[in-house]
């Protein structure tokens, strides 16, 4: 009792000079005057020592990070997203973007078999930034915004191409679980609500607080144990959208992951269409860095 009071004082202080103009379901709080996140209750946010110990998976990376080395499968003659598509067994009808109910596995390890590869070894955050678990993530954030987050903490933000080998593993993975979708695993699939872009501006405003916490849909990093990579990565898909550095030439910055609505939430797949400035109520990032020497 004594733990859910001090946090309710707490999520109150937090946003206290908003309180008076804006009515929200979740308590809210701006991270760097402009981007906002939901106060979690601190008895709920995990150190990040202890994942670190029950997960197994940092490596030689910084704390909180997971090393991810292997051989990332490469676009051949025709895109591995293209490619993937044509072992879908079952698409969900009515669809826009389309989903992939289930892909024939064995298809897949045969077509995926004789495709080129490149090695990669780097760290990534094992969860959405904050990476913590428990914390929820920061959104409304520009790619730019991002990259200086990341700088802050000595990483930087990810490549679209670490991110995608962190979500599909040496497999190509269709899911970062596997080849079934399945909203039981991952934040996905939720119905669309209507939203007013024009309330986000200002964006550190009470009406942009309200919109968002109408919007809201995800839920906090690692929530769900089943929504892990094969490296040992959570939230890749679904939650938040999730900024990352473009590899290949033409643009700086790609959306990796989708978030909760009914859209793709596949590993390989990408959002192309926005500008380094754009910011959105699903959307976020999490942070890479090289492999200390």
């Amino acid at each position: 009792m004594a733990v859910a009071a001090s946090w309710v004082m707490f999520a109150a202080h937090a946003h206290a000079a908003l309180a008076e103009e804006a009515t929200t379901l979740y308590p809210w709080q701006l991270i760097d005057g402009r981007s906002w996140q939901i106060v979690a209750i601190p008895a709920e946010v995990e150190d990040t020592v202890v994942t670190d110990a029950a997960e197994g998976t940092r490596g030689a990376c910084l704390a909180g990070m997971v090393d991810v080395r292997g051989a990332m499968k490469r676009d051949g003659a025709v895109s591995i997203e293209l490619l993937q598509e044509t072992s879908c067994k079952e698409w969900i009808p009515h669809s826009s973007p389309t989903r992939c109910a289930h892909f024939d596995a064995d298809r897949w390890s045969v077509l995926v078999h004789e495709l080129p590869t490149i090695d990669l070894h780097f760290c990534i955050d094992r969860f959405e930034y904050p990476n913590r678990r428990g914390a929820y993530p920061v959104i409304a954030v520009t790619f730019e915004e991002a990259a200086v987050a990341c700088d802050r903490n000595r990483e930087r933000l990810c490549t679209e191409d670490e991110w995608t080998f962190a979500c599909e593993g040496e497999s190509a993975l269709p899911y970062p679980y596997g080849y079934d979708r399945d909203d039981r695993a991952c934040v996905i699939d939720r119905s669309s609500r209507v939203f007013d872009a024009g309330r986000l501006s200002p964006r550190a405003g009470p009406r942009a607080m309200e919109e968002l916490d109408k919007l809201w849909q995800g839920e906090a990093s690692g929530a769900r144990p089943a929504c892990r990579s094969p490296f040992g990565v959570y939230d890749l898909t679904g939650n938040v959208d999730e900024w990352t550095r473009a590899t290949h030439p033409g643009r700086r910055s790609i959306l990796k992951g989708g978030y909760w609505g009914p859209v793709r939430t596949r590993c390989r797949p990408s959002t192309r269409a926005h500008g380094e400035d754009f910011f959105f109520y699903q959307q976020g990032f999490r942070c890479c860095a090289d492999v200390p020497a």
